[in-house]
């Protein structure tokens, strides 16, 4: 998804900001690490970056350097998204969030969004997020991606066929695939 609006962004009146949710890093992607990441993104571009450098200097110089919290991040990617035409914020694996996280996450987007009217949000997770998703944006649009079986073996031929050391399998692990 994240190709595809990239690939929309003709005229450069796109800006795309992705994160990716890891399982194995579920304690370090707090609400404001990914807002972090998703604001470095968006101020990549050109004019916005001499602003967040004076905010992050400042709060270092506060209170013995401790840095910007939730609510400064939130209010820096607002400010970042106002002076760009469109916006995506994609977040894949939402499922993989700490809840203790992910609601703090949804919250902030929520408020963002609120001030927003040109970012649009997508995301993706597993089923059982879904009630959380709903409770923080109404109207929300929800699509079920499910595969059967058929499908997964189709996707699975596929990358084995490319796979470059195909010799590694061995015939068990291969009729196990199977």
């Amino acid at each position: 998804m994240i190709d595809r609006l990239c690939d929309e962004d003709g005229e450069g009146d796109i800006t795309v900001a992705g994160f990716y949710c890891d399982f194995r890093n579920q304690d370090e992607q707090t609400a404001a690490n990914i807002m972090g990441a998703i604001l470095k993104q968006l101020v990549a571009r050109e004019g916005i970056l001499e602003y967040v450098r004076t905010v992050f200097e400042k709060a270092k110089k506060e209170f013995g350097g401790r840095g910007l919290r939730l609510p400064d991040m939130v209010q820096m990617v607002k400010d970042a998204i106002a002076i760009l035409p469109r916006v995506f914020i994609c977040i894949d694996a939402l499922d993989e969030c700490l809840p203790k996280h992910l609601l703090e996450l949804l919250g902030s987007l929520k408020d963002i969004l609120q001030e927003s009217p040109t970012m649009r949000i997508f995301v993706t997770g597993r089923p059982h997020v879904e009630v959380d998703i709903v409770r923080y944006f109404a109207g929300v649009i929800i699509i079920p991606i499910r595969h059967g079986a058929h499908e997964i073996k189709r996707y699975l031929e596929k990358k084995l066929e490319m796979d470059t050391m195909c010799d590694a399998m061995s015939d068990d692990l291969w009729g196990q695939i199977y």
